[in-house]
């Protein structure tokens, strides 16, 4: 099973979306609020350097990027080959 992790913020429509696309796919994954838990906005950077957007999701450690990149992912048929890895 991949171990996928997004971290999100309250009321951010692309986090929803990022979100729906995941549980649509029954997909689990663990969801790190960085607005509620600031320490993990630190960790999120450490993780994707430059970036402060979010969502951020990484898929098996591996970093996809935000909402529009998991929808890029899973429109080319890439998702599941980033799942399997």
């Amino acid at each position: 099973m991949a171990k996928i992790e997004i971290y999100s913020g309250d009321y951010c429509p692309y986090c929803m979306r990022a979100k729906a696309l995941l549980k649509q796919r029954e997909l689990k994954f663990t969801e790190y609020n960085v607005q509620s838990q600031p320490e993990r906005r630190v960790e999120m950077a450490d993780r994707a350097p430059g970036v402060r957007t979010i969502p951020q999701i990484f898929i098996n450690d591996r970093h996809v990027g935000g909402c529009d990149d998991l929808y890029a992912l899973d429109k080319k048929d890439e998702l599941n080959t980033w799942l399997e890895a």
